[in-house]
């Protein structure tokens, strides 16, 4: 059996697979439950699990955690603690590279990145079939450039994330910064008229995406997490807007689309026992 969780910043999921058939799904709160302690109830629930994919929503090198400003980590070590203990096999990654392995996969290409849009500002980039990590595995930590300085705070302590600005979190903090309470849809915004925040949201979007398509040339830009499905205009916004924030050569016949899996993360950690990337 293959266990593979999606470690988000809002909620742990977790699929059960006996090779290429679906057993059962389980969900839980990030902030509930530690994911070692949650892995430990999985692996004593399901005995036959033989290998373990990780998609997670923050930084993690050589199968250890590094950092995760918005899940309960209660073991740094999991690979080598899980692996010791139960004497299963574990791969953990970010979940953007694990969900820009599923959308490569998905759309057929090998030159991709995957800009993600929720709790955080996420992306994942490929360059002939193989993800792009860099030398400590931060390579495409979009979300903490430095963009414009706030009275806010990142979740990484900073005060000038582009997250702050183009993220589910960001707006949550902006929202309740002004004392107010309205949805988070920018409709939902502009309607409780909080014009400045969505306009804010959709600038550092653009930004976010100019950047990645001059960074990196993919040959397709992928949109996708819940903000982005909450807000569907915005990929016409984004391609109707878009030259004036990125470099015209990276523009030369990139497709630029809306995700169309459900849960790319999840996909993705289930590619990672066979990716050796």
């Amino acid at each position: 059996m293959n266990l593979v969780i999606d470690a988000g910043g809002t909620n742990l999921r977790a699929q059960i697979w006996h090779s290429d058939n679906f057993i059962a799904a389980v969900e839980a709160k990030s902030r509930s439950i530690g994911l070692y302690a949650w892995i430990e109830t999985l692996l004593c629930q399901y005995r036959q699990i033989k290998t373990i994919g990780i998609s997670f929503a923050g930084q993690v090198e050589d199968g250890r955690i590094i950092s995760a400003p918005n899940i309960l980590i209660d073991e740094h070590h999991i690979k080598e603690k899980v692996e010791s203990k139960y004497g299963v096999r574990l791969k953990i990654e970010n979940d953007l590279d694990c969900a820009v392995l599923a959308e490569a996969k998905a759309l057929e290409v090998q030159n991709i990145c995957a800009l993600y849009v929720g709790t955080g500002l996420g992306l994942g980039a490929m360059e002939s079939g193989r993800v792009i990590k860099g030398f400590k595995n931060v390579a495409t930590e979009i979300g903490h450039i430095p963009y414009k300085k706030t009275s806010l705070r990142c979740g990484c302590g900073r005060d000038n994330c582009l997250e702050l600005y183009a993220s589910g979190s960001g707006i949550a903090k902006q929202v309740k910064h002004k004392g107010r309470s309205c949805g988070t849809t920018l409709e939902e915004l502009r309607d409780a008229g909080e014009n400045e925040i969505a306009t804010m949201f959709e600038e550092a979007l653009l930004v976010a995406s100019g950047t990645t398509l001059t960074l990196f040339n993919p040959q397709v830009l992928v949109l996708g997490g819940g903000i982005i499905e909450a807000n569907p205009y915005l990929e016409k916004f984004i391609i109707k807007n878009i030259k004036d924030y990125a470099l015209s050569n990276s523009l030369d016949g990139v497709t630029i689309c809306k995700s169309r899996l459900t849960n790319a993360s999840l996909a993705g950690a289930l590619l990672l026992k066979d990716y050796h990337g």
